[in-house]
């Protein structure tokens, strides 16, 4: 688990208003191990946002999923590693040159910098990738993907819960496996490969990556203590 996380328990702040954001964090910064950070909120709030967050946060994920040519994204890493955040995201289907390139960048410029490769999007199914011309199922696209990004030297991958046994028995403790589609047992959303949180943890998920089942629920810090009860239990 990434050092700056006091637990596995990552609430995704994936709101449109920054106020409420911030409001939030504050009120579940003694129950979440840190926050995640994505791309709506991060185009709203922008850096000063990030910086805001650091406060309440006790680390925080930022999940700008970057995939453009290697120069690129070389020179946003370096950018973001002007912010006070512990984890940040790229895509390892932008391949083997974008991949080192950026590690290469985090290394120039703030080695405790971790980066994480997006194998699969938890939204996507077999179908999904079939349709973007990939004959694969997922698993195996996510082990494909994961080889080339841990060979690039990132730090860890974000994966489904469906995939956490997969690639800790292939690539063993050291990658960082960061987890969203974390679920209660019982829902539907836009997510297609989920697990609840106790089974992620089981499989060997390092942070869970938890949005709507918490910043949506009518008690969301009961929310939260509901799913650190869980991890607790299991």
């Amino acid at each position: 688990m990434a050092a700056s996380f006091a637990n596995p328990l990552c609430i995704a702040l994936d709101l449109a208003e920054p106020a409420r954001a911030l409001d939030l964090a504050r009120r579940l910064a003694p129950l979440a191990g840190g926050f995640k950070i994505g791309l709506e909120l991060f185009t709203r709030g922008g850096p000063e946002l990030v910086r805001a967050l650091a406060g309440p946060a006790r680390g925080l994920f930022l999940d700008l999923k970057l995939h453009d040519i290697p120069a690129t994204v070389a020179r946003t890493v370096a950018a973001i590693a002007d912010l006070p955040v512990a984890l940040t995201t790229l895509h390892a289907a932008g391949g083997p040159a974008m991949l080192a390139e950026a590690v290469a960048a985090r290394d120039r410029t703030r080695p405790d910098l971790r980066l994480l490769a997006v194998t699969v999007l938890t939204s996507l199914d077999a179908a999904d990738l079939h349709a973007v011309g990939i004959g694969d199922p997922p698993a195996a696209q996510v082990a494909r993907l994961a080889a080339l990004a841990l060979e690039a030297g990132v730090d860890g991958l974000v994966c489904s819960p469906r995939e956490v046994a997969m690639l800790r028995a292939r690539f063993g403790p050291a990658p960082l496996l960061v987890v969203p589609g974390i679920r209660p047992a019982a829902s539907a959303d836009d997510q297609k490969r989920t697990a609840t949180a106790a089974a992620a943890r089981a499989a060997g998920a390092d942070l869970l990556v938890v949005g709507r089942p918490v910043t949506r629920a009518a008690d969301p810090p009961a929310a939260a203590r509901a799913l650190l009860a869980e991890l607790e239990a299991a």
